[in-house]
């Protein structure tokens, strides 16, 4: 009798275990429009416009460990019954943010034409490198699992993060097939394969001269380059790039060293016959796609490049 209350115990304690997990709050929108206010006064949060041809879902459980769901809000063009997809990728230092910092940028998209999905994924406090990249792939596979209901076209998706999101999407878009990066994923008949990359202010090398990564980089990937220089350079975009990399547009602020390896890939692209295009939005800070005046051109050089990949 006594064995199986002490089982009971150790299995309640490791339950609430795998349930309880620290959040980091410190990143939101509110907090970095309290930042930039000074140097930029002019700066409005972007809002989101009503339209009657978007639906929305929200908390979708794409994913479940052991009692840990994960979730992903869909918004997506009724209107049509297959349109192409857009994956969304929050920013916040692989640490903090969360899927709703997406919800503007995702309804604005969607309302031209598309299906777009705001993902949750395990940040550095619950689950290091390459916990969340799995999360995401297998995000990926829900989708397509799921297309009709999300009026997907399958073979058209495209991946979209910002900040640490965007260096995600670059990975994700860049490890396609790639056999390393399957055995987290859930099995089932859909790939998790992208067709495009965008990548808003995401840095593309870990370990080069234009980046100035240090403790939160070093905090995701199992420590520092000295302590693990392996992980540096897996987790990198640019370690990647090859003749089967997707489209990509890089959307980036006036700081270089959120960009950095990006020159490299691109020649790389360049010998491949791969489609890119860099815009840079002039005098602007990182963050910038959560504000207005940026936003809209965020918006307009994204809607301008699915456009020609996909339509």
């Amino acid at each position: 009798m006594n064995k199986i209350v002490l089982f009971l115990i150790l299995y309640a304690t490791t339950i609430s275990a795998q349930s309880n997990f620290v959040v980091d709050t410190s990143y939101t929108i509110k907090s970095t429009y309290n930042k930039l206010i000074k140097q930029y006064p002019f700066i409005k949060i972007a809002e989101s416009k009503k339209n009657k041809n978007v639906a929305k879902i929200y908390d979708l459980v794409y994913n479940q460990k052991q009692n840990r769901e994960l979730h992903l809000d869909a918004y997506f063009y009724k209107k049509e019954k297959l349109n192409p997809a857009v994956i969304m990728i929050h920013g916040g230092g692989w640490r903090s943010g969360n899927k709703s910092q997406m919800q503007v940028m995702a309804q604005e998209i969607a309302a031209k034409g598309y299906s777009c999905f705001a993902i949750e994924y395990r940040l550095s406090l619950e689950a290091k490198y390459p916990e969340g990249i799995y999360d995401i792939k297998n995000a990926i596979k829900f989708i397509k699992d799921n297309a009709k209901k999300f009026h997907v076209d399958p073979n058209k998706i495209a991946i979209l993060g910002c900040s640490s999101g965007g260096q995600m999407a670059a990975l994700i878009g860049t490890t396609n097939g790639d056999l390393a990066f399957e055995d987290g994923l859930n099995k089932s008949k859909s790939s998790s394969k992208v067709n495009a990359i965008i990548d808003v202010d995401g840095i593309l090398a870990f370990k080069h001269p234009e980046s100035k990564e240090g403790e939160m980089a070093s905090f995701w990937l199992k420590g520092t380059y000295e302590e693990n220089p392996e992980n540096w350079k897996n987790a990198s975009a640019l370690s990647h790039t090859n003749k089967n990399t997707p489209p990509i547009l890089f959307i980036n602020s006036s700081f270089d060293r959120f960009h950095a390896g990006r020159d490299d890939m691109i020649t790389i692209l360049n010998e491949n016959g791969i489609y890119n295009e860099v815009k840079t939005i002039e005098n602007s800070p990182h963050s910038f796609w959560f504000f207005q005046p940026w936003f809209d051109e965020m918006i307009k050089y994204t809607t301008q490049f699915l456009n020609k990949i996909f339509k």
